[in-house]
């Protein structure tokens, strides 16, 4: 399955519910969210290399984290981010009946909501965030199911050239409109072109790019 399959895919309620309740433990420990994305990135990575025993690798990864927290931490807090991460996904995920791909999608939003729990204060006044379209939940999925980064060549479709300034869309969702006074005139809607990410957003998207080409 490819990663944009990976967009159109729904959770159940209750693989919401997982992600909720991760989120909402690891803000409890003030866990660094950063340490947690590179455990998701280890899981992609795993699933990218064999899908089939991805899950148990991924488990096996958090106790090795745990157990050398101190030779390969940057600080003294590191281990027990470690700690609150292992804890905190096998409890939640006791009994998870999915494939691979779908943790990915639960971990991914549960990274996501760690930010939307720690900007809205104490966990027990804290209500679930209402998306208010489908195409914010399509783009909040594509932002949970990539790791963009400063600097990472994309591929990207232009949906719009008006004058100097060309829309490009990534994923299939996300769109920005930029100034490409060099390049505009010369591409053409739905083309497909590769960008490089000059800038991310707080929630981990793109929020500036330019053609790479």
């Amino acid at each position: 399955m490819s990663n944009t399959e990976l967009v159109t895919e729904s959770l159940t309620e209750k693989q919401w519910k997982i992600a909720h309740d991760i989120a909402q433990n690891l803000t409890k420990d003030d866990t660094d969210v950063n340490e947690f994305k590179k455990a998701i990135a280890y899981l992609r990575n795993a699933v990218n290399q064999n899908r089939s025993d991805a899950i148990s690798r991924f488990f096996k990864y958090l106790k090795t984290l745990v157990g050398n927290g101190r030779q390969i931490g940057h600080s003294g807090k590191t281990t027990d981010y470690y700690r609150s991460i292992d804890k905190a996904c096998s409890d939640c995920l006791k009994g998870f009946q999915g494939d691979a791909s779908t943790l990915l999608q639960i971990l991914g939003w549960a990274s996501r909501l760690m930010r939307y729990y720690k900007e809205a204060g104490p966990i027990g006044e804290v209500v679930t965030p209402v998306l208010e379209s489908a195409r914010q939940v399509e783009i909040a999925r594509a932002i949970s199911s990539h790791e963009f980064a400063v600097g990472q060549i994309v591929e990207a479709k232009v949906t719009a050239v008006k004058g100097n300034k060309v829309t490009y869309e990534i994923l299939g969702t996300i769109r920005l409109t930029e100034k490409e006074p060099k390049k505009a005139q010369s591409f053409s809607e739905e083309q497909v072109v590769k960008v490089e990410i000059l800038d991310i957003k707080e929630d981990g998207s793109p929020k500036k790019v330019k053609c790479a080409g």
